[in-house]
């Protein structure tokens, strides 16, 4: 882990406070009483943690037997709830929000199941999915080969389940039929895994640069904004109708290169982003099923191997590859996706 001002030379990073963007202006305030003007902006802020969402959280944190991998201040605690597994219910949530990388609650819930196995407590786990979609993943190949997981694990799914209340003092989970709203269900757990509702950030929402649910309004093949055309956006805070992945990003980052490049020259954007995206679905251990897909839901896939299937050599390539790829090339703009390489793997046909 490496802090984010070391990421930037410090001529070109500036601390925000209850930032502001008036488009109208080309200008956004960083203080209330600083406001920087822009020629073009590039909007890359990311999403928000909403674990307010949920009835008797974030409080509920400081109880054991609940943690949850998307916050530093409670990953830790995933694993001492692990650890301490005893008997009874290992539950693991998907809100019913827009979530970033998609594919960590059911990865927590995999290396989770193989990790009680090895230590003898599998017998004494009842492993529960409640998640808030009504299918377990958003690609039909990639759910196919999730599902014969799940059936061969004996890991029990409930679609349509949106975690709204935790009674942490009590063990108890509540979650609401998304099929029948204001029915609700109480679990018992021995282990909680909470993927938290998500949304925009604060300085997005109610934005002139927003939609209306509070995401950067961008074209989805340009990336530049419908309403101002000096205006861009990137990653988790647009409205892009894909999964909010670093892959997703890095692909996004080559198109809006070339697009910037074009429109600082008086030219039409000609990039065109089709949406891919990739979810590296690690099913245990030494596993993994490297989920690569597009807008139209369809695979496109780099390798010209069944990436539907579980494999060590994904694995490998997510725990050894790509941590080299995120620190060295991406955040230095030298990683535009994996496109090139698909073309070579696929002579030139993908």
């Amino acid at each position: 882990m490496e802090s984010l001002s070391s990421l930037f030379q410090q001529n070109y990073s500036i601390k925000c406070f209850g930032c502001e963007i008036t488009a109208e202006l080309n200008s956004a305030a960083i203080r209330l009483d600083v406001q920087i003007g822009y020629k073009y902006l590039i909007i890359a802020l990311g999403l928000k943690l909403q674990f307010e969402k949920v009835k008797g959280l974030p409080e509920g944190f400081n109880y054991p037997k609940i943690g949850s991998n998307y916050s530093v201040k409670t990953v830790e605690k995933t694993w001492k709830a692990l650890q301490d597994f005893k008997k009874g219910n290992a539950i693991f949530t998907f809100p019913n929000t827009p979530v970033k990388c998609a594919g960590a609650p059911q990865k927590i819930m995999y290396l989770s199941e193989e990790y009680l196995r090895k230590t003898g407590k599998r017998s004494d786990a009842n492993f529960i999915f409640n998640t808030s979609l009504g299918v377990i993943f958003g690609v039909k190949k990639y759910a196919d080969a999730l599902l014969q997981i799940i059936k061969e694990r004996d890991i029990q799914v409930n679609f349509k389940h949106n975690l709204i209340e935790v009674r942490a003092d009590k063990q108890e989970a509540v979650f609401e039929n998304l099929d029948n709203p204001g029915e609700t269900k109480v679990y018992q757990y021995e282990m909680l895994h909470v993927t938290p509702p998500m949304g925009p950030q604060d300085v997005l929402v109610n934005s002139a640069v927003a939609d209306a649910a509070g995401w950067v309004d961008v074209n989805k093949e340009t990336l530049q904004h419908k309403k101002y055309p000096n205006v861009f956006g990137i990653g988790d805070c647009t409205n892009l109708p894909t999964s909010k992945t670093a892959a997703a990003i890095a692909a996004q980052s080559a198109v809006l290169d070339k697009t910037l490049s074009l429109v600082l020259k008086g030219q039409n954007p000609s990039a065109k982003y089709d949406g891919y995206t990739s979810c590296p679905l690690v099913t245990g251990y030494r596993k993994v099923i490297l989920a690569e897909f597009d807008y139209n839901a369809q695979p496109l896939e780099t390798f010209p191997i069944n990436q539907g299937k579980e494999r060590r050599t994904m694995y490998h390539m997510k725990a050894d590859m790509m941590p080299f790829l995120y620190w060295n090339m991406l955040l230095k703009g030298y990683w535009g996706g994996p496109a090139p390489i698909r073309k070579i793997m696929h002579l030139g046909f993908k």
